[in-house]
This record gives structure tokens, sequence and C-alpha cells, in this order.
């Protein structure tokens, strides 16, 4: 039994130091949100007087998300507030950058494929700048010198997953498994500019899923795309976009169809709105001409091609069929982009603010002094009421905080969680959870000493009683962290998940911490000795 408690005790403490000297060491530091650091909040909405739907909102939202998470900014706030998208920035400065990430067109494009779609290697150490220079490009980040960055890469031969296209009874077999071929030199958007003259400047560029910098759809001429979804890091060479996403209606839905499960049916407006222009294209990959040379037809949305399947059948009757090898996932998705292409949304900004990190850094001091100066009041408190039992509450707060430190540390690194001015709150909230757990167990401690019992006996019996009560004490805080996290968005949630957090580690150092520190202590003779919270406490042979 002593060793099992020594052991418990041994661990936490390596655990909790030994996390907070290696995060120290390594300078790896909670990160901080936006009202502490700083940045920039966007605000955008449909242009006055278009037409839009709410699916479309919703899918502008992702697609922003998408470009700021492979940016790597820490704790992102992206928030639809009725038909208000709000994007708020922690530590991004530039303004021109923060408006290119978060305007997306929402625009959906039907393109011809003129090369088969294959793996590209993304861009890894040195890249050829324009003017001789030499620059790297590695991890999001881009080096450039006196011009425009231009990454090239030739594509290599590969396949990927089957898609078809079927009108009426016609079913067809489609797409992106295609015999090698050397496709077009990929050259990627340009990410930094430096004027001529000036010195070596490096800014972060999103990357999209694969490794390369985001390109901007450009509809009017050929492009080297991302096929969406591609675990080979697939590319696909299109030509200049011969309709929208205008030509779909909106009851496109993910649906299993005979013989080649899940995929997606979706009506097409009649004459020249729909099946004209479907039909035409449809025509033009279905014959191999010069403009689909391929036979393949993308659905680009926001410069990326969501899908890219093969043409079997000329002209369309009204309607038409998507499957192949979709999960039911894939499919869902599908039908969201095209019914969000039948009425795409036209988003303007209303304003860009820039949040200064002074307000942020004053808030920041006042926390840490108010929470400072609560923690000692408290320790006062329990030193005086509980006495030498009040030490322990002192070093299991340190190991708690400690313990705190550490996983904020090595979340705000690996999972771009940020540390908010509501989350600092919900850690001081956190302390009254956790004295409380200490106020329960030396309660019971001293209605088991005033029985008569010995102090070995007391706290193991008043450990056993109180550890009931902390469980479920501390899973009525989990319970509510876990429903604010869940049912709120912006601040609210940076307070439900630093409680949370908060609490868990309350459970953790109560029984490794706590209850061996006390059980160990109360088999010595120095406890014995002593007044312990100002009771005598019974020698050997007394109560049981």
């Amino acid at each position: 039994m002593r060793k099992r408690l020594i052991f418990s005790l041994v661990g936490i403490v390596v655990l909790a130091y030994g996390l907070l000297i290696v995060t120290l060491a390594t300078g790896t530091k909670p990160a901080l949100g936006l009202d502490l650091q700083g940045g920039l909040s966007v605000t955008q909405q449909p242009k006055p007087g278009t037409s839009y739907s709410s699916e479309s909102l919703d899918l502008a939202v992702e697609k922003i998300r998408e470009r700021v998470d492979s940016l790597g900014v820490a704790e992102p706030e992206i928030l639809r507030q009725g038909d208000t998208i709000v994007v708020n920035l922690p530590g991004v400065r530039n303004q021109q950058q923060a408006l290119k990430l978060v305007q997306v067109t929402g625009k959906v494009y039907l393109r011809p494929v003129l090369s088969a779609c294959q793996p590209i290697a993304p861009p890894s150490s040195s890249t050829t700048v324009a003017g001789g220079s030499t620059t790297t490009v590695a991890g999001g980040t881009t080096t450039s010198v006196g011009s425009s960055t231009s990454v090239g890469s030739s594509t290599t031969a590969g396949g990927g997953p089957s898609r078809r296209v079927s009108s009426g009874n016609t079913t067809t077999t489609t797409t992106t498994n295609a015999s090698t071929t050397t496709g077009p030199t990929t050259t990627a958007a340009p990410t930094t500019t430096v004027p001529s003259g000036s010195t070596t400047s490096t800014t972060s560029v999103p990357l999209d899923a694969n490794g390369f910098p985001i390109q901007e759809s450009d509809p009017n001429n050929n492009q080297v795309l991302p096929l969406h979804g591609s675990k080979l890091g697939e590319y696909c060479y299109v030509g200049p976009a011969q309709g929208t996403g205008e030509v779909f209606s909106s009851d496109a839905a993910a649906t299993i169809i005979s013989g080649s499960g899940w995929g997606v049916t979706v009506s097409l407006h009649s004459g020249a709105k729909g099946e004209n222009i479907w039909n035409n294209l449809a025509t033009q990959c279905y014959n191999k001409q010069s403009t689909c040379p391929t036979q393949q037809l993308a659905i680009e949305l926001d410069g990326e091609l969501m899908s890219v399947a093969t043409v079997q059948t000329p002209v369309f009757n009204g309607s038409v069929q998507i499957s192949g090898q979709f999960s039911q996932s894939e499919a869902t998705n599908l039908a969201r982009v095209i019914n969000s292409g039948s009425l795409p949304v036209q988003l303007q900004v209303q304003s860009v603010q820039n949040v200064s990190p002074s307000l942020g850094k004053d808030s920041l001091r006042a926390a840490w002094i108010s929470g400072l100066v609560g923690l000692l009041l408290v320790l006062i408190f329990m030193a005086l009421y509980y006495r030498t039992l009040g030490l322990i509450v002192a070093l299991g707060i340190t190991v708690s905080g400690a313990l705190l430190w550490g996983i904020i540390s090595v979340l705000s690194k690996t999972q771009g969680l940020a540390l908010s001015l509501s989350g600092i709150a919900g850690i001081i909230v956190s302390v009254g959870v956790t004295v409380d757990s200490y106020v329960v167990f030396f309660e019971k401690l001293k209605e088991e000493v005033r029985a008569g019992r010995t102090l070995r006996n007391s706290a193991q019996r008043g450990f056993t009683s109180a550890w009931r009560t902390i469980v479920i004490a501390d899973l009525v805080s989990l319970i509510g962290a876990i429903v604010l996290w869940y049912l709120t968005v912006g601040a609210v949630r940076g307070f439900a998940f630093f409680l949370g957090l908060s609490t868990a580690c309350d459970l953790v150092v109560a029984y490794f911490f706590t209850r061996p520190t006390v059980l160990l202590l109360a088999r010595t003779r120095w406890m014995e000795r002593r007044k312990v919270m100002g009771i005598e406490v019974v020698p050997h042979g007394g109560v049981a």
C-alpha cells in the first residue's frame, strides 16, 4: 500500500513538473487569442440585391475555415450570425492577407478537363524565383527577393477513384483512373511580393490540403487545380469555364443509385440557362473535342475541383446522375456544393477592424493580478483554518497549475488552441472547484478524527467518503462545461473548454496527489504528535 501511494505521488509530480520544464525549455507556451494578442476581425455580408441560399452561406463559412486553418492561425473564430459572417484572426496584422483569406466567391464553375488528373509532389526546399534568386518554400512560409514567387513542378502518372455521369437510363463509368500522361507544369499563384531593392521578407501563405499555395479561381483561363479529397494529392489541368452551377436546380440530393452505390441526382434548368449549357459542354467531352480531349467534366468551387466525371452521353434530358465510388458523406457534400452553385452567394466586406494588442495586454495583466490576489487570499484562509494541511493545498495547486500550463502549451502548439480572456476566466473559476475538493476531503477527515479514530484510519476513511462527493461535484461542472461548449460559440465556448479542462485536472490531482500525500503523512509520528486542524489527534490505540 505504501509503495503504491509513493509511486502515485511521485508519478503525478514528475508528470506535472516534467511537462512544465519541457515546455519552458523548448519555448512552448500557450498561444493567445484575439482579445489578448490583437489581430484582425473581418465582417462580410451578401451583396445587397443578390439572391442566395442559407446552404451557400454555410458552404462559404466552411471554405473560409479551410483557408484559415491552412495558414495555421491559432484559435480563429469564424461565426455566422444570420446572414453575416464574422472572421476573427488572432495575430494576423496584414490586412490584405486577411482579406484574401476570407473572400470566397461561392461560385461553382463547369470546366472541361484538358489533361488527366495526376499526383504532384508539393514544393519542398529550393525553388527558382524570377531574377535568378532562390527562395525556400516549406511549412507554409515563403521568402522572396525582388519579385513574386513562382513554384513549378511537373505532373507524374497516377490514378484515382472512379466517378460516373449518367442521363436517363444510360449509365457511364467515369473518371480519374487515367493512363500515364505527362501533364503541364504547374505554377502556383504569387505568394509574396517585395519591391525591387528591398530586403528579404518572410510571410506565411495559405496552403491547400496538398501543400501548394492556394490559387484563386480564374474561370477565363486554363488552370491546374487540386482534386478535392484526393489522398494522392492529385491535380487536374482544366480549361476555361463554360458554365456555372446555375445550370442546376436546387434539388441535388445524395442517393443510392442502382448498381453504383452512393451518388448524386440533380435536375437541370430548361432551355438556354440550363440544359443547353450543360449539353454543349457534355457533347464536347463525349466527342473528345480539342476543348475537352479527356472526355471528363469538372465541377469547381473556389479553386478546388469537387468532382471530375467522365461523360458517357452527349445529351442529358432534364436531369443528371453523378455516381461512382462515393461514400455517403462524399455524396452529401457534393450535393451541397451543387445546391450552393445553383444560387451562389456573393459576399462583400462590411468592415475590417484592427484589434489592438495593448488593450489585451492590460486585460491580461489585470486578470493575472486579480487571479493571484484571489488565490493568495484562499491559501491564507486554508492555512489558518486547516493549519498543517493548508500546505498540502498550496502544493496541490502548484501541481495543478504546472499540469494545466503544460497541457495548454502542448495543445496550442499541436492543435492551435489559444488562451483568451474568457479562457482565463474559466481557469480562475476552476480554482474554486479545486479548493472545494480539498475542503470536502478535510471536513470528512475532521469528522473521523472527532469520532475518536486515529489519523491514519481517519485519512483512509475520510478520502473514501469524500471521493464520491468530489467526483459528483466535478462531474456537474464537467457536464455544464460540455453543454456550454457544444451549444455556444465564441468567448463562451472558450470559457467552457478551459473550465472543463481545469476540472478534469482537479480530479486527477485529487486522486494522484492529494490522496497519497495525506495518507502518507497520516502514517508518520510527526503528524500524530500534532494538532491537525485544531483537533487533538487520537494516538495509537484509539477508535479504529
